[in-house]
């Protein structure tokens, strides 16, 4: 079931954000990601978050700035089983544009985006790591 964030899905938030971030971007050492840990620990709250619960237990979320995607991100798991799809079309329900950032070298997610109706908007290097990435939008069709 996709709810909205509350503050009590916070440990169990983080522990998949870095979990995640460590999986799908061995191209970045981990030290970097456990080294972002308190800071998103604080941004979390101050975004827009939908989890994906089941039995009390967390097992994916999205986190929204706006009209951006700042990330989506399933337990390892339940990945492939849909529960990303379903909480992307959560953030575009009621919105006519997203735009989110990809690392290039993650593969399995820049294709997920452009399944979903996303395209390569351009190819920008993240400051903080070097690596190139993708922003990518995506536009209500009419």
């Amino acid at each position: 079931m996709i709810r909205p964030f509350e503050r009590s899905d916070l440990d169990q938030v983080l522990e998949i954000w870095l979990d995640t971030n460590r999986r799908a971007h061995s191209f970045i050492s981990a030290s970097y990601w456990e080294g972002q840990l308190e800071a998103v620990r604080a941004a979390l709250p101050q975004a827009e978050l939908y989890v994906w619960e089941e039995a009390g237990e967390v097992l994916g979320f999205l986190g929204l700035e706006g009209e951006h995607i700042a990330g989506i991100f399933v337990r390892h798991k339940a990945q492939s089983h849909g529960m990303g799809r379903l909480l992307l079309d959560r953030a575009k329900a009621g919105r006519e544009r997203l735009t989110l950032c990809v690392y290039q070298k993650n593969v399995r997610a820049a294709a997920f985006y452009r399944r979903e109706g996303f395209t390569a908007l351009r190819v920008q290097m993240d400051q903080f790591t070097g690596e190139a990435e993708y922003f990518m939008g995506w536009t209500l069709e009419r």
